[in-house]
C-alpha cells in the first residue's frame, strides 16, 4: 500500500521552527521531520503536513514572510524488513 507524505523543505532549521510555530498557532497539525533525501539534501529538518492544509500552509508562509525553498510529495516508503538481521 503506497501513502503519498508531504514535505514542507526549508534553507535553514530557523525558518522551519518558525513555521511550526506559527502552524500551531493557527491549530495546523504539522510534524518536525528529518528531511527525506530523495526530496532534498540542504536542510535536515522538514515539516510533515497534511495535503488538505497545503493552501493555509502557504498563505500562513507569505503573510509572515517564511522562506521555504518547496512543499514536495513523497511516496511512503517503510520497508518492514529494515534493521532486521535474521
Amino acid at each position: 500500500m503506497s501513502k503519498i507524505q508531504h514535505y514542507v523543505l526549508f534553507p535553514n532549521h530557523d525558518n522551519g521552527m518558525r513555521l511550526y510555530k506559527e502552524l500551531k498557532n493557527l491549530g495546523v497539525r504539522a510534524t518536525i521531520a528529518p528531511t527525506p533525501r530523495a526530496a532534498s539534501t540542504c536542510c535536515g529538518i522538514s515539516l510533515l503536513v497534511e495535503e488538505k492544509d497545503i493552501d493555509t500552509i502557504r498563505k500562513c508562509v507569505s503573510e509572515h514572510e517564511i522562506e521555504i525553498l518547496d512543499i514536495v510529495e513523497i511516496e511512503r516508503d517503510i520497508n518492514p524488513k529494515r534493521d532486521k538481521y535474521c
